[in-house]
């Protein structure tokens, strides 16, 4: 699986999803995601890289994802084998999805 891309013109689109989540529902929610991840969005096309984080009070978990295109993000959202994911994500949490691109990089 590629790695992550994140650099300003890698010409990949990034979704940065925030679910907001009951702490005691937080690991379910993680888990899920690995799931959908490896048994399905993964084997998309279009699909680059997912990464799954979770907050240390036990309220949130962040998606980072990114897709070569918007058409196929749009795609993913419309897939058969992903939308039962995807309910079952949304029921655990509420997601604040949110598509970007990456505009600078810095570091040390």
């Amino acid at each position: 699986m590629p790695e992550s891309i994140i650099r300003s013109g890698a010409h990949v689109v990034t979704l940065i999803n925030v679910f907001t989540v009951d702490p005691e529902n937080q690991q379910r929610l993680v888990e899920l995601w690995q799931r959908a991840t490896e048994e399905v969005m993964r084997h998309l096309p279009g699909f680059v890289s997912a990464n799954v984080h979770r907050s240390f009070d036990g309220t949130k978990v962040v998606n980072y994802a990114q897709w070569e295109s918007q058409e196929a993000f749009a795609a993913m959202l419309q897939s058969p084998e992903a939308r039962p994911y995807l309910t079952e994500l949304s029921e655990l949490g509420t997601p604040a999805p949110v598509l970007c691109e990456v505009v600078s990089v810095h570091h040390v």
